[in-house]
């Protein structure tokens, strides 16, 4: 249970529409140094004072979406958000000199939605169906 004392606080921190938005869709009062966006439009963010979060929680993300996944969050965004990267890919020199040419933009997994994959199929099938004639009565 978050006290009293940390709501206030984060209200007076993010403002009240931001820490409102954050008890909706993450159910915690959280206020940390907004670090970088991604190009789905995800917010994310990190607050390194050990004395308001709970070790290994101090980075999260604000989904643009109101219908959020986790496969909403980028490669490397991910490897950030579970500590295998120490720097944001913004900030880290490495991701920022190792963008190549071919690679597409991210997508999300569409499964269960509109956009997922179909596939269909071209060969002729074996077994035919029966139809009915219908004779014309005289």
């Amino acid at each position: 249970m978050v006290s009293l004392h940390r709501y206030i606080r984060n209200i007076r921190r993010t403002g009240l529409k931001e820490w409102w938005r954050a008890m909706q869709y993450i159910g915690d009062a959280k206020a940390g140094q907004h670090v970088g966006t991604d190009q789905l439009g995800n917010r994310y963010f990190e607050n390194l004072n050990a004395e308001e979060e709970v070790p290994g929680r101090h980075r999260w993300v604000d989904y643009a979406q109101h219908d959020y996944n986790g496969s909403q969050v980028p490669p490397e965004w991910h490897s950030w958000l579970t500590h295998i990267r120490k720097e944001p890919p913004v900030q880290d020199p490495v991701m920022q000199s190792s963008t190549p040419v071919w690679k597409s933009p991210y997508v999300e997994n569409l499964t269960g939605t509109r956009g997922a994959y179909r596939p269909y199929n071209t060969a002729a099938p074996k077994i035919i169906a029966w139809e009915p004639t219908v004779a014309t009565r005289t």
